[in-house]
């Protein structure tokens, strides 16, 4: 990921602060908080502790005392789907918010202040998919928020890809709001954009067309780093969790579509060594 430091904060650490268009966090929300916490505890090894309530009740998850996620609650009126949410990073998400906005997106939550720790607005592109927007506060409290910056260590988010219907139409929507660098052509046959910031890749767009779920529509894939994927499969079914599509050796390592018992959607990959 590609980050700058700022300086000292309060509690004297140097703190992260990601270039503006750099997923710098992932969120999820569900309906059974305290299960799915048993859950990704047991899968990835993480310790919970509390988060910012300004959106209900929200837990940080920790690996080796580093913030690797979040998880909150749901409204129990709020029938949504489960989903792992991607936060952008933006040096003012109230500017960002209104170009997603300008740009055709919609802006369904904020923006508003997490707290001490910075200020957020969840957006949907125009195809739809949901992703966050993340304004870091000038020296955060609580360690370094969306930290997992270390490559290939297990249990924490690895890689986002957008899932879309067609990747050139919705990349120009995310060029226009986050600045991100303009990609050569793919070949004619692979519907496929990667999004760089200052030279280096943060995510990508995938265009699947008439291959995306029917129930999901258009939607944000988080990758998290696992040390086995077919270990880490046989660990998630008997947790309760689903394989969507089995194990497979690509160029990035050997990937595994899953999803968690209330149906959110996520990868693992175990990077080549």
């Amino acid at each position: 990921m590609t980050e700058t430091r700022e300086s000292d904060g309060p509690d004297g650490k140097a703190h992260a602060r990601y270039a503006p268009g750099t997923p710098c966090w992932v969120s999820l929300m569900v309906h059974e908080p305290a299960a799915t916490q048993d859950f990704y505890g047991e899968l990835f090894g993480w310790e919970f502790q509390p988060g910012p309530r300004r959106l209900g009740p929200y837990v940080r998850a920790l690996l080796d005392g580093r913030e690797v996620a979040g998880i909150g609650q749901l409204p129990p009126d709020l029938h949504l789907p489960t989903a792992w949410t991607p936060y952008l990073a933006s040096d003012d998400v109230d500017q960002t918010a209104e170009t997603v906005r300008l740009c055709g997106g919609t802006l369904g939550v904020g923006p508003l202040d997490a707290a001490e720790a910075g200020r957020l607005a969840i957006c949907s592109d125009p195809s739809g998919a949901v992703f966050g927007v993340w304004q870091t506060a000038q020296h955060p409290v609580g360690g370094d928020f969306g930290a997992p910056g270390v490559p290939g260590v297990p249990g924490t988010p690895a890689w986002n890809e957008l899932l879309t219907f067609d990747s050139v139409t919705v990349a120009k929507f995310y060029e226009s709001v986050f600045g991100y660098e303009e990609q050569p052509p793919a070949p004619a046959d692979f519907d496929r954009v990667t999004l760089r910031v200052e030279g280096r890749p943060v995510a990508g767009i995938q265009g699947v067309g008439n291959a995306l779920p029917r129930e999901r529509g258009p939607h944000w894939l988080t990758y998290f780093e696992v040390a086995d994927t077919d270990e880490s499969l046989d660990r998630l079914v008997a947790l309760g969790g689903q394989v969507l599509q089995p194990a497979r050796d690509g160029a990035h390592g050997r990937v595994a579509s899953v999803a968690d018992p209330e149906g959110a959607r996520f990868a693992l990959v175990q990077s080549p060594r």
